[in-house]
């Protein structure tokens, strides 16, 4: 655990309110020195985390509990007359591995949080967590004059821990089920998914904030989120893009304590679709450029943090942020080897064409089924959804011009010696035990081996053939539903009265803004050509790796290939969803068209198209004959030009 960082009178006058994290989990120490629930406790890094911040009989009381070690336990809650609320057998995630309870009416007094280990083969005694529920709530945290929001607690293995559960519990369904917001905020006002809803008592999560990231800010959302309600420090690079060969570099670093000027008035950003943050914002008028500098905390601890994003994260981060060297120190995130421990919930990962996503949730693999790692993105329109990792979702390629992609760690920032922030290196990363897993692996692997190794860590033991490809065809029927609702966005743009959208020249299709990048899907159309590709070729990757795949007995490699290639027809020709013509007439089609039309989907991205045109109808189809609208000549020259992009499954370098 890191030492706790200098105390500000605004921190000190904090730290003996009633929390969650009390003292940086001082409690365990205290409360089990001389008992066996203490070692159990520190060999499994057990972590308690109560809400709301100042728990009283007015609020859900809800509990986690997390362990680096997968515990056969029980969580329950036991209220102050001493009879059992709740109790939970349940354990998710892994690792961390997490427990959660919830009591909706809280009776005032003592209640006691304890998990318990089942049977007798531990040595565990167990743990328990006491937990004043006072009738009124005690003062919630405030603004002070020296940080967007006062820091309590440090950035460690428990804290990282109780990030993973909470980002795990926020995105959590059913495998099956089609998961996607259409803005952040609607995942952060759920009751049901979000642990830390209203956790500062200050009503912070119904005071109408909009939330509404792209895939760069999505991550930083995140983080600064939970940074916000567990009075954890935060902070940002301002990095280039790259280019001229070069990954991107972060010449400046910026944080919390130390705030740099807005570089841009508000409603400007507002301007930006996609971007918008309070509904206030999108009335109020500019300010001048010339206007005094604003410190968020003079707005108050909630708007001030909204303010704070919305002014300056917002306008500070991209995706280049996530492509940075590997081994350089001055970054926001830090790679990490290839493993089941370190692909946790909260992990991003950062492709090296500029999209980026957010890791949250392992399920393991099973007899029955080949492990699954989740993850959610946010949209240009402020869509977030979730996807599985596949060839196809999660993108990667060697060269130095596109930057260094891969899975990566937020960098812990922590207290210097004279108390101001700052971010580990990664040598100190590496020596630190709260951490240790700064690696270089992934910068020296080639795609194949890239993509061998993350099959090896989802699914340790042989898989059978069949069922795996069926899993590739899933993965990209989820890919081609994504897109069915990214083009109806952008044909509802266009009936909504929005006029010819302008194209932007080159690389630049790719990073933009407005409406091109709202609307238009060259980056999305480029994955899906890769996805199909990706789905095609599984047979022939069997054939080339069989030792990976639990291979039927007496069948050779060959006869297995041709076995799939039959399959894979099958299974393209079964899987129908359908779009909306532009007359609102539904259109149904399955797979196999869309394989078909793998042509045609080369310059089926821009959002002046009809949408037939978008699916890649056939000219004078009965499928096409509702089309309205063509882009210009003009564009559809530059995607002439730019075709072979798409055919060659290539993006061009920046610059």
């Amino acid at each position: 655990m890191f030492p706790q960082r200098q105390s500000t009178p605004g921190v000190a006058a904090l730290l003996p309110i009633l929390g969650v994290l009390v003292a940086s989990f001082g409690w365990l120490t205290d409360a089990y020195a001389k008992s066996s629930a203490k070692e159990c406790a520190d060999s499994a890094n057990i972590a308690i985390l109560s809400s709301p911040f100042s728990p009283s009989k007015a609020a859900p009381l809800r509990v986690v509990i997390t362990a680096e070690k997968p515990l056969d336990a029980a969580l329950t809650l036991t209220g102050p007359d001493g009879s059992v609320a709740i109790k939970s057998n349940e354990r998710h995630g892994g690792p961390p591995y997490f427990w959660f309870a919830e009591v909706a009416s809280p009776a005032v007094g003592t209640w006691h949080a304890k998990l318990t280990p089942a049977g007798t083969s531990t040595n565990c005694d167990p743990i328990t967590q006491e937990i004043a529920v006072h009738t009124v709530a005690s003062p919630p945290p405030r603004a002070t004059g020296r940080s967007v929001w006062p820091i309590r607690n440090s950035w460690n293995r428990k804290t990282e821990d109780l990030y993973s559960a909470w980002i795990e519990k926020l995105f959590d369904a059913p495998l099956d089920e089609e998961l996607s917001w259409p803005a952040l905020h609607e995942v952060l006002r759920d009751k049901s998914r979000n642990v830390l809803f209203n956790h500062l008592g200050l009503r912070e999560d119904e005071k109408g904030l909009v939330y509404r990231p792209d895939c760069a800010d999505l991550p930083y959302f995140l983080r600064a989120y939970f940074a916000f309600k567990m009075g954890l420090p935060f902070g940002y690079s301002k990095c280039t893009r790259g280019g001229g060969g070069k990954a991107p570099r972060c010449p400046s670093w910026w944080s919390i304590e130390k705030q740099e000027t807005p570089p841009a008035p508000p409603a400007q950003k507002a301007a930006k679709a996609g971007s918008g943050f309070f509904l206030e914002t999108f009335t109020k008028p500019a300010a001048p450029a010339s206007a005094v500098r604003v410190l968020p905390q003079s707005k108050g601890l909630v708007q001030g943090f909204g303010y704070y994003l919305r002014t300056t994260v917002a306008n500070a981060v991209h995706s280049g942020s996530g492509r940075t060297a590997g081994n350089d120190d001055n970054t926001d995130y830090y790679p990490v080897p290839l493993t089941q421990d370190t692909l946790r919930p909260g992990t991003i990962y950062a492709d090296p064409y500029g999209h980026v996503l957010v890791l949250v949730k392992r399920i393991a693999q099973t007899a029955d089924a080949a492990g699954v790692l989740l993850a959610v993105d946010g949209q240009p329109d402020g869509t977030v959804a979730r996807k599985r990792f596949w060839r196809g979702n999660f993108l990667f390629a060697q060269n130095p011009a596109l930057g260094g992609p891969g899975f990566k760690h937020f960098r812990p920032i922590v207290a210097a010696k004279n108390g101001s922030l700052r971010r580990l290196t990664n040598a100190e990363i590496s020596k630190n035990t709260q951490y240790g897993d700064f690696s270089l692996e992934q910068s020296h692997l080639s795609v194949d081996d890239f993509y061998d190794r993350m099959d090896d860590v989802m699914s340790p033991a042989p898989l059978d053939p069949e069922r795996a490809m069926k899993e590739a065809i899933t993965a990209l029927e989820e890919q081609v539903k994504t897109r069915v609702t990214s083009v109806e966005n952008g044909r509802k743009y266009q009936n909504g009265g929005g006029g010819i959208v302008s194209m932007p020249n080159g690389a630049s299709i790719f990073e933009t803004t407005g409406a091109w990048e709202d609307f238009a899907t060259p980056s999305r159309d480029l994955r899906l050509l890769i996805a199909i590709d990706v789905v095609r070729k599984f047979p022939d990757r069997v054939a080339r790796r069989p030792e990976r795949y639990a291979m039927p007995a007496g069948k050779s490699p060959a006869e297995v290939k041709a076995a799939l290639e039959s399959l894979l027809s099958s299974e393209l020709e079964a899987r129908r969803f359908s779009y909306t013509r532009s007359d609102g007439s539904q259109w149904p089609l399955a797979l196999k068209d869309i394989v078909e039309r793998t042509p045609e989907l080369e310059m089926a991205y821009n959002v002046n198209d009809c949408v037939e045109l978008r699916w890649g109808a056939p000219p004078k189809s009965d499928e096409a004959a509702t089309c309205k609208r063509h882009a210009p000549t003009v564009q559809r020259g530059k995607m002439a030009e730019y075709r072979t992009w798409f055919h060659e499954r290539r993006r061009p370098p920046r610059g």
